[in-house]
């Protein structure tokens, strides 16, 4: 039997560029439990042109390796490489990007428009891929993209895949003030951390972002936190994956929503 051979990209919870015979779906699933590497935990990947070369892969020669098993069963998965994947694809070869719960109900999103919202003064950001860095930060998610592209910029990294989440500073800290017993927005930061990260970049005119945590910890994000979707950044170019409501993903797939 004849099986369509894929390129996937895995962006969490490792990097990696896997050539597969399974549609999305089913990659999702044996990516999270039907692996004898079983793996407990959200899946993020992002399908790749099959069309797309770069001498840094060598897609060539292992694609001829993809065929069904002696029993008809389609090839799950074939590592081409697990090292520097982002910064090596072109962002004109990203198609849709998946997102898979830890019970590998998936759901994808398609490239979008994004409408820059100017009335947030700061934002957090969770880096995921090559950086996994929680920021806060003063910039907008395009100029943000483009300060963590910046090679002038040391806390950089030539491509740069990344969310905002979805937390409203002002309120948040507001309350905190008045119940310091209020649960951190964040269940990896104590809520003093943000308070003072907000404090110090509110009293420094010049600083742009700061550094709320070395791991961003994005399996215990869930995908309810998240505000507007995901972009994938470079210098001088971004591509923005807008994320549905919460309404239209439970009619696309009840079974994600229930655990997103």
């Amino acid at each position: 039997m004849n099986y369509e051979t894929r390129l996937y990209m895995v962006l969490y919870p490792n990097a990696s560029l896997i050539a597969s015979q399974y549609d999305p779906d089913r990659f999702a699933q044996h990516y999270t439990s039907g692996s004898s590497r079983h793996y407990t935990g959200k899946v993020v990947f992002a399908e790749v042109d099959p069309a797309y070369r770069h001498e840094y892969f060598d897609i060539e020669n292992i694609l001829k390796e993809i065929r069904p098993h002696d029993d008809g069963r389609p090839k799950a998965t074939k590592f081409i490489s697990s090292y520097r994947v982002l910064e090596h694809v072109d962002l004109s070869a990203i198609g849709n990007l998946h997102l898979s719960t830890q019970e590998g109900h998936c759901i994808d999103l398609q490239r979008g428009e994004f409408d820059v919202e100017h009335r947030e003064t700061v934002r957090i950001y969770a880096e995921i891929e090559p950086m996994h860095m929680l920021v806060m930060s003063k910039l907008n998610p395009g100029d943000f993209g483009a300060y963590i592209t910046d090679p002038g910029n040391p806390k950089s990294a030539p491509k740069q895949f990344y969310t905002q989440l979805n937390i409203d500073l002002d309120e948040f800290l507001e309350e905190f003030e008045h119940n310091p017993f209020k649960p951190s927005p964040v269940s990896s930061l104590h809520p003093s951390t943000i308070r003072d990260a907000f404090v110090e970049l509110m009293s420094k005119p010049d600083k742009t972002s700061k550094g709320l945590a070395l791991d961003s910890n994005f399996d215990n994000i869930s995908y309810r936190l998240l505000k507007h979707g995901f972009t994938f950044a470079a210098k001088g170019e971004s591509v923005f994956y807008p994320l549905p409501n919460h309404r239209e993903i439970e009619a696309r797939n009840l079974k994600f929503w229930r655990t997103m």
